[in-house]
């Protein structure tokens, strides 16, 4: 009888006396995003993705020049500093990184060729986690049939060369509606997507294989959580790791592909006209 009233009154005791937690509950995603901003290299790499996007998203404002206009009697010019070339040319102070070969000013295409860089580095990888993510969730979950048949499938994806299948692909359907789709640039996403999913689709698989059997997750299944839920809200997240050091790898793996294809004429479309100091559609795919 002494220890039931001595449990009635610790169950019972007041609210205010309960000791209160050194931390305030948080979420995954919101952990995450603290040590992310606690890391100084993490935060420089952060400001300087964000910039490019800015100078992408108004490269028509901060552009000197036409990027696409010939400089009559002008030919190719070295950087502004550059008091003389090899070739004999001074730099001009109207042309701050100088002029190509056929007089078109280097620092306008730059800041124009940041908006097909900025779309081709973070599209393509966009939808390749999405894909990747959920094979890889689903088939290290469920396992079984599923698992085997799910990875049987990327491994025949993952058979094909990526740089022959690019190449195939743009040359097969770069004259269709589907090539012509956006200058050339839902071509090119589907190029770089289709079989690049399968290095996250691995990586989640394995990810998932070893999480699925802690005790956090038993947990989750004993109080009623559904597999979506446990999928979703406690694998996924803890799974995050690895894939952000791959979406670090893989932006500017997609960069150089395009710059690949593009050297081998089978990138997006050259744009015919830009009508500097407006917001034009054409700015956006321009491949310049």
């Amino acid at each position: 009888m002494i220890r039931t009233a001595e449990a009635k009154s610790t169950i019972t005791q007041p609210r205010d006396e309960v000791a209160d937690l050194p931390y305030p509950s948080t979420s995954l995603w919101r952990d995450a995003w603290r040590r992310l901003i606690r890391n100084k290299a993490a935060v420089a790499g952060m400001i300087i993705i964000i910039l490019f996007i800015f100078i992408a998203a108004f490269a028509s404002e901060l552009a000197p020049h036409n990027p696409l206009q010939i400089n009559d009697g002008m030919g190719y010019l070295p950087p502004a500093w550059v008091e003389k070339s090899i070739s004999g040319q001074s730099g001009h102070p109207r042309f701050l990184l100088g002029t190509d070969t056929i007089g078109r000013d280097v620092l306008s295409r730059v800041i124009y060729g940041a908006r097909v860089s900025m779309i081709v580095g973070l599209t393509p990888v966009a939808i390749i986690l999405v894909i990747g993510s959920a094979i890889g969730l689903l088939s290290g979950y469920v396992g079984g049939r599923t698992d085997n048949i799910l990875m049987r499938i990327t491994d025949v994806f993952y058979a094909f060369p990526n740089l022959l299948l690019y190449v195939i692909l743009m040359v097969t359907l770069r004259d269709t509606a589907i090539g012509r789709l956006f200058n050339g640039l839902f071509l090119l996403f589907v190029a770089l997507a289709l079989v690049s999913w399968v290095g996250v689709a691995r990586l989640v698989r394995s990810s998932v294989l070893s999480l699925k059997e802690k005790e956090f997750i038993e947990a989750a299944r004993c109080v009623g959580a559904s597999d979506k839920r446990i999928m979703t809200r406690h694998i996924l997240p803890n799974s995050l790791s690895p894939i952000i050091v791959w979406m670090a790898l893989a932006i500017p793996g997609m960069i150089i592909a395009e710059a690949i294809l593009g050297y081998l004429g089978l990138g997006l479309r050259p744009a015919a006209d830009i009508d500097h100091g407006e917001f034009h559609y054409d700015l956006i795919f321009c491949p310049l």
